[in-house]
């Protein structure tokens, strides 16, 4: 099993649903996040293209934040998702500094904070959070070892691409375009 999220960047409109239904979800302090929408203009004028993306932490399959915890703190659950245990975490900031998503924060309380794909719902055989209140519907998730899961399906369909490849982290979050 291997968890994973497929954006369709063609669907996206950047309302930020989702990034408000992450923070209610999992308690995000005001003025922080687990996840964000970059958008992006590329091309010259006037052949000009906008995508909207919906990021957050890659959950790669070789983190290296997860490399560079002093402590263990930060770790691969069951189906690759990548987490940080609060109660272990010195809030030392070295994988702040060693993600190439800037996926991480420091959390108020001392510990450092991210994305978990609401590993707590997945358990519960529910949607993460986002998945489950965006309007176009251009979040997918679920077992991409498994063909016949709706992620696996539209990553073997569709043309997509995966952030900093070049970094060796085999992320795990494609965006489909």
């Amino acid at each position: 099993m291997r968890y994973a999220m497929a954006i369709d960047t063609k669907k996206c409109v950047g309302c930020s649903d989702c990034v408000i239904a992450c923070q209610l979800e999992n308690q995000v302090p005001v003025g922080y996040c687990r996840e964000w929408i970059v958008e992006s203009v590329s091309g010259t004028y006037p052949h000009l293209a906008l995508e909207f993306r919906s990021e957050r932490c890659h959950h790669c399959a070789k983190p290296p934040c997860v490399r560079c915890c002093p402590t263990g703190a930060s770790h691969v659950e069951e189906g690759g998702v990548v987490l940080v245990e609060p109660g272990q975490c010195i809030g030392c900031g070295a994988c702040i500094a060693s993600c190439p998503y800037d996926a991480r924060y420091p959390h108020p309380e001392g510990y450092v904070d991210k994305c978990t794909f609401c590993i707590h719902r997945v358990r519960e055989g529910k949607q993460p959070a986002c998945v489950s209140v965006c309007p176009t519907h251009c979040l997918y998730f679920g077992d991409l070892d498994d063909p016949n899961s709706e992620v696996s399906r539209k990553v073997a369909e569709r043309k997509h691409k995966r952030l900093k490849t070049e970094a060796g982290t085999d992320p795990q979050l494609y965006f489909l375009t």
